[in-house]
């Protein structure tokens, strides 16, 4: 659609200077949107779609900054929740009443979602579903602490998140160090920090709305795709990735007395299968 925004990422050796370029496109307003995404859906203007995209980069960099502490690179994080914006603007109806960003932040999350699931071992990100929510909560829930001035005690972060301090207690040695804050300055001056180039983002109406839809939308969507699957592959699927007690293998395997290397062939077919209904949204029953 464009590389301007890719371009950018991959051009700029700091944070530093790719936050100074995009800091150049401003902020539209609901009508000035409004009028480009109808250009962009009626007309294909590709000029336009090009202005929708670089307008919300900045979103881009803040959400790509909730998934800091995973040791990957936020220029690597950046890059592809731009590409999740770019899908969304592919995709946004502005028929709907909605702002971009609010149905944007589905599509940036996921691409970035599936990034780190592709760059982060199994053996630190874990194989169960409860691992897999674990490994993207604990830093979320960590910094709440932080900013309330805790030294995020593991006993009150489990209760959080419902599981056992041995199971943060492990979660955390997966996850080794920890990176720096979005407080800390760009500059060696100290002029400014990251957090203030950026807008309040702040959950409104409109992304409480948006959030449901997507929801139920994808709900729809994994009951149509599991229609793909038989009774067995149904039964894996649901049992191992989208149940809220996941089972393990050798129970499955005891249930269809068969090895547990078999079990594990046959829910690595039937996400393949899946993949090839759902495509990228599939990284969200994963992660």
């Amino acid at each position: 659609m464009t590389e301007k925004a890719l371009s950018l990422a991959v051009a700029s050796d700091t944070l530093e200077y790719y936050m100074r370029q995009i800091k150049q496109f401003k902020l539209l307003s609901r009508e000035d949107e409004l009028e480009l995404a109808n250009r962009y859906r009626r007309f294909g203007d590709l000029e336009a779609a090009q202005r929708l995209i670089c307008s919300n980069l900045r979103f881009v960099v803040k959400i790509a900054h909730e998934y800091r502490g995973y040791g990957m690179k936020t220029l690597d994080l950046i890059q592809e929740g731009n590409i999740g914006l770019m899908m969304a603007v592919k995709k946004f109806d502005p028929s709907k009443g909605l702002r971009l960003i609010s149905y944007a932040v589905w599509w940036i999350k996921a691409y970035i979602n599936n990034f780190v699931i592709r760059n982060w071992s199994l053996v630190k990100i874990g194989t169960t579903q409860a691992q897999k929510k674990l490994f993207f909560k604990l830093n979320q829930v960590q910094r709440a602490f932080e900013k309330l001035g805790d030294e995020y005690p593991q006993l009150e972060t489990a209760k959080a998140l419902d599981v056992s301090v041995e199971e943060v207690d492990e979660m955390e040695r997966r996850l080794g160090g920890r990176d720096t804050s979005i407080d800390v300055p760009l500059t060696e001056d100290g002029d400014y920090t990251l957090l203030e180039t950026l807008p309040d983002t702040r959950d409104n109406q409109e992304e409480e709305y948006i959030e449901r839809e997507r929801e139920a939308t994808l709900t729809t969507k994994v009951k149509e795709a599991l229609q793909h699957l038989n009774d067995r592959e149904r039964t894996i699927i649901t049992s191992r990735i989208l149940a809220e007690h996941p089972v393990t293998l050798q129970e499955l395997a005891d249930q269809y007395q068969v090895s547990r290397e078999r079990i594990r062939q046959l829910e690595s077919n039937a996400l393949k299968k899946l993949k090839s209904v759902l495509g990228a949204e599939t990284a969200l029953l994963t992660a």
